[in-house]
């Protein structure tokens, strides 16, 4: 795979953005690879994705003569290079359905990330995490708040340590504080079990079951302080009937949640997706 390097943008709209981002790279001899863009016209907001080869590029001195233009046209923006593998961190508890999945293809090279570190408040997972080579740390948890307060202090040391860019909760069943939260803002990745905003919180399969709905669904957003209110990245969803019941409903509802999940993740670690406000521009 060639190096690249990744542009995101979110600005005002307005005339010529385009052509003036655009005549930027090819200005410094860009080999422009994907081009994306949107415009939420009720919002009067402009969003962009540009990939482009780095052989022969200077980088720097493109990103010297962006910095003026992006501020002259109040840009949000990141550069990013597909040289810096982001360093992933699992998190997960129990249930090894969505880990299993993820470490699959972080192997095969479908997820091209770093993972230096697995946590759980359960020890099942200790052999996998053998299996694949990656230090597991065992986090207990216990009723109370001083508890919870101790083991993520713990989580949030293991993380500056491994200098980690994105954490992904595997069916990672312990909520995180605001604080915890607070320092990796659009970079925890959760998958909940049912298609949000319905089923929030616990037991989503048996809620659904007992409101007999004739879809399921699983979804994965971003974390924040809200419950399970994330702005979404990714669904999906699986027809039932009135003839499975709740075990059925689960089984059904691990493959939904294993897809979304990865795809959540793959996208995150391309560079694809924008957050603004509790919504995601997705990029192809």
């Amino acid at each position: 795979m060639n190096d690249t390097a990744v542009l995101l943008i979110d600005c005002p709209d307005q005339r010529g953005l385009v052509a003036r981002v655009s005549s930027l790279l090819y200005q410094h001899g860009a080999n422009i690879l994907h081009s994306d863009l949107h415009t939420d016209h009720q919002l009067a907001l402009f969003f962009m994705r540009l990939e482009w080869e780095l052989a022969n590029f200077d980088l720097a001195a493109f990103e010297a003569a962006f910095r003026p233009l992006a501020a002259g046209l109040r840009m949000n923006w990141q550069l990013r290079t597909s040289r810096a593998r982001p360093r992933v961190a699992l998190f997960c508890s129990q249930y090894l359905h969505c880990l299993s999945d993820l470490l699959e293809r972080w192997r095969t090279g479908e997820l091209i990330a770093e993972i230096p570190l697995i946590l759980s408040n359960h020890t099942a997972v200790q052999p996998m995490a053998d299996f694949y080579g990656i230090p597991f740390v065992h986090t207990p948890t216990a009723p109370g708040a001083s508890s919870r307060e101790a083991v993520e202090l713990k989580q949030r040391e293991l993380l500056r340590q491994h200098n980690i860019n994105l954490v992904v909760l595997a069916r990672y069943m312990q909520i995180l504080s605001p604080a915890f939260v607070a320092q990796y803002p659009s970079a925890i990745i959760n998958v909940h079990h049912s298609f949000l905003p319905a089923f929030i919180g616990a037991r989503p399969y048996h809620a659904a079951h007992a409101r007999g709905v004739k879809l399921i669904g699983a979804t994965s957003h971003y974390v924040t302080d809200l419950l399970d209110d994330g702005p979404i990245i990714e669904q999906d969803v699986a027809r039932i009937s009135h003839r499975d019941q709740v075990e059925d409903l689960i089984a059904r509802g691990r493959d939904l949640e294993r897809v979304v999940l990865s795809r959540a993740v793959r996208w995150h670690l391309d560079h694809r997706i924008l957050r603004y406000g509790n919504k995601t521009v997705v990029f192809d």
